[in-house]
């Protein structure tokens, strides 16, 4: 789909302008930290926008593609975990990296499958369907669906992934936030748990919606 550039540039930096400030606003950064994050964040555009049509394609067209993402991955993740203290960014940065890697993986599965293919460059830019009832009702059904999908996703993994981890690693598990607090337990929890869900956004969700007709 085509839209305006300028409009693009608004959301984003509406988009972007929110996460940050309320970040500020719940004390969870300083501005300094968020200045930091927005220069990094540039940094990393500039690296990587001219390349990000091999790593890509590299992604979906690789047999060996989501060995490789999660290896990575989960090795980032086990780097992030290296602090001696426990903090929630430890966690948000698992999970970040396994939402990440599910989504790769999920993708990588769509391609090879022939499920989600790319439009032939002659039909696009793609138009925008007419707003009718119709429509606009399998867009809130999909959306309840997804979500009650993804919700169910990460509420199963929890409560396996947890209880698991502490019986693999002899954690008592009594006190579940004292034993999240453990890298053996926060990092395959956040990991794992997210690494499904962004399977489930990517694979399993629009599979269910092909499957009874909302795709």
């Amino acid at each position: 789909y085509q839209y305006p550039l300028m409009f693009g540039l608004i959301l984003a930096f509406c988009w972007c302008s929110l996460v940050c400030c309320s970040r500020i606003y719940m004390g969870m950064h300083s501005i300094l930290d968020v200045i930091a994050g927005f220069l990094y964040a540039i940094l990393i555009l500039v690296v990587f926008h001219p390349v990000v049509d091999l790593i890509d394609n590299f992604n979906l067209t690789y047999k060996y593609a989501p060995l490789i993402i999660i290896s990575l991955h989960l090795a980032l993740g086990i780097f992030s975990f290296t602090l001696d203290t426990w903090s929630t960014s430890r966690g948000d940065t698992a999970q970040i990296l396994g939402c990440g890697a599910g989504v790769a993986c999920g993708s990588h599965i769509n391609y090879i499958m022939g499920l989600k293919l790319d439009p032939p460059p002659d039909t696009l830019p793609l138009s925008l369907s007419s707003l009718t009832v119709t429509v606009f009702g399998k867009a809130i059904l999909r959306l309840l669906i997804g979500v009650i999908v993804l919700l169910l996703t990460k509420v199963a993994m929890k409560k396996a992934t947890i209880p698991l981890a502490c019986k693999i690693f002899r954690i008592p598990h009594d006190d579940i936030r004292k034993a999240r607090q453990r890298m053996e337990v926060e990092l395959p929890y956040r990991y794992i748990t997210y690494g499904m869900v962004g399977f489930s956004l990517m694979f399993i969700v629009p599979c269910l919606f092909h499957f009874i007709g909302l795709s």
